[in-house]
């Protein structure tokens, strides 16, 4: 049996993982570094942080052009220094429709080289294809409709370092998770880790463009970089737990999935209830169970070989594969829900 000190202690690291929102505030988590945790809910927003070195900043993700514009206000208020850069995490709208709004401010757009394949692979319409996920969006949100998208000018392969002597920041790429351009800012000094979408913390995890196997291996790649305190790209700040339950997420929903190789399609259809139900029986990650389970185990049962579970249809993939980039004030379980149009 645990001792009371050692359970009391347990409970402490939990709490702390999944601590309280602090919606819309600027916390400061260590000197000249900042986080702002986004609205999902009311506006789509995604977390933002910012690093201040001595002559610039460097913001960690640029948001929805709306997100841009609320934050770079707040970024104001804690330096007189120049926006200088911005690093897409990835090429979701809610981490890089705002690129224009920080480019027109003066900034350079930075992220990994797989960012901008990316975005030239959904974004056919700003590459002289056919409409894509900007103009989709558009339709839903005025903020898009009034900008347009501007692709990073400054790419990396592996790694992109900034440093002035004081304040040291590596971006780097550890392979496949959320996208296939996944970048994290790491502050070894600090040993704070911005995650981007590949770590969240609540139930927002989307699918959809990534690979969960090689997510899982990318997330332990991260582990051993140290990190002490987590910022995700939605949800609020933690320790390290945060980076663990999200691995223990992963993990514990392919392997229920993984009870489906067996089974016929049409039983596979009807297994999420049941995943959902034993998966928040388990409390280190019942908050990452949302509403989209049913298209995660989707996912996952076709990455393990298994059919979709609907035919291949133009309105399939806009669903299953197309990020949510429109959301109600008052979505379920704190999670953003898609309007499809």
């Amino acid at each position: 049996m645990k001792s009371p000190a050692l359970l009391l202690a347990l409970l402490a690291t939990v709490s702390f993982a999944v601590a309280a929102d602090k919606v819309g505030e600027v916390q400061q988590v260590a000197p000249g570094v900042y986080f702002h945790q986004g609205n999902i809910e009311k506006s789509g927003h995604c977390n933002h942080g910012w690093i201040v070195f001595k002559d610039y900043v460097l913001v960690v993700d640029a948001n929805f052009p709306s997100g841009a514009q609320e934050i770079i206000p707040k970024i104001r208020k804690t330096t007189d220094k120049p926006i200088k850069f911005v690093f897409d995490t990835h090429h979701h709208g809610d981490h890089a429709y705002g690129n224009k709004v920080f480019a027109d401010a003066g900034a350079t757009v930075v992220a990994h080289a797989g960012v901008l394949a990316s975005m030239k692979e959904h974004e056919t319409g700003a590459f002289g294809g056919k409409p894509g996920r900007w103009e989709f969006a558009a339709k839903g949100r005025a903020d898009v409709r009034e900008s347009k998208l501007h692709p990073p000018t400054m790419t990396f392969d592996k790694q992109k370092i900034f440093e002035d002597g004081k304040m040291r920041v590596e971006l780097v790429h550890l392979g496949v998770a959320h996208t296939k351009g996944d970048g994290f800012a790491w502050l070894p000094k600090e040993k704070i880790l911005f995650t981007g979408d590949a770590c969240v913390n609540g139930p927002f995890n989307y699918m959809g463009d990534g690979d969960t196997a090689q997510w899982v291996k990318t997330l332990e790649l991260a582990q051993k970089l140290g990190a002490e305190t987590i910022c995700p790209a939605h949800g609020p700040i933690g320790t390290k737990q945060v980076l663990i339950d999200q691995i223990a997420y992963f993990k514990a929903i392919r392997a229920e999935v993984a009870k489906l190789s067996d089974k016929k399609l049409e039983e596979a259809k009807v297994a999420a209830p049941a995943i959902r139900e034993t998966l928040l029986k388990n409390k280190q990650i019942e908050r990452y169970v949302g509403r989209v389970i049913d298209a995660q185990v989707e996912k996952i049962f076709v990455e393990m070989g298994g059919q979709p579970f609907t035919p291949k249809s133009a309105a399939r993939d806009v669903k299953f594969d197309l990020p949510l980039l429109t959301v109600r004030p008052t979505a379920p379980e704190g999670f953003f829900k898609t309007e499809f149009k």
